[in-house]
């Protein structure tokens, strides 16, 4: 395993059934580190969380935690890791005090988190169903981080989202790296992504096409939107 690393994917071939969505995609992200995963939908992004999270077995090839192989969704949790997906993975009809305590286990965690962000103890008698997005988006990764994670994954963070309230997510990603977490994101605002990331992969037909740190990437920034979006034969339509 790379020395130092929290996550670590060997030759990994992934998808749903038989049929692979991702072939052969070696990553990894260390103590500490922001990695984003980008390319255009159906790449292969989503997959690559699932598997690592544990919802989705290899089809070949690792995926070790922390140096130990993942089995599953179980084993993962035991890793301290968590996953914020896309659809955010609250229970709507529940309070956000109730969202909170479920995940914790613990008044005093979730008072924790209160004092933290006190715009979101304001709404803790709130059901997350009547939420906005980026408060709905908020109470989810503070579910995952009250987990005391040492591995996030997000799925699409800032989808849907005003600019000032992406950017106060990404705010949050960037202190909670800052304390050692590991961070792994699937993002499809490059800019967004490259501002926020140390290294990128790019996905197109489940195969990692680019990579590089995010410095690297945003001075190419108009050229990756451009391969992006337009369809360069390395990256397909």
């Amino acid at each position: 395993m790379t020395a130092s690393a929290s996550l670590e994917l060997k030759d990994l071939t992934a998808g749903h059934g038989h049929t692979p969505a991702v072939r052969g995609l070696d990553l990894h992200v260390a103590e500490g580190e922001i990695v984003a995963l980008l390319g255009p939908n159906g790449a292969g992004k989503t997959t690559t969380l699932d598997t690592v999270c544990g919802l989705l077995p290899p089809l070949a090839g690792q995926v070790n935690v922390f140096g130990r192989p993942v089995r599953d969704l179980r084993h993962a949790a035991q890793q301290r890791m968590a996953y914020v997906p896309e659809h955010r993975g609250l229970f709507r009809t529940l309070t956000v005090d109730e969202n909170l305590r479920l995940r914790t286990r613990s008044r005093t965690k979730a008072h924790t988190v209160y004092e933290r962000f006190e715009n979101l103890a304001a709404l803790r008698d709130r059901q997350a169903g009547l939420l906005s997005g980026g408060e709905q988006q908020l109470l989810a990764l503070l579910c995952a981080l009250s987990l005391d994670a040492r591995l996030l994954l997000i799925d699409e963070m800032t989808m849907g989202l005003a600019p000032l309230v992406a950017r106060g997510l990404v705010d949050i990603v960037k202190e909670v790296a800052a304390e050692g977490v590991a961070v792994l994101f699937v993002e499809q605002h490059l800019h967004i992504a490259l501002e926020l990331c140390d290294r990128a992969h790019v996905l197109s037909h489940g195969e990692c096409v680019r990579e590089g740190s995010g410095p690297e990437l945003r001075f190419r920034i108009d050229e990756l939107a451009s391969l992006y979006f337009a369809g360069d034969p390395a990256l397909g339509r």
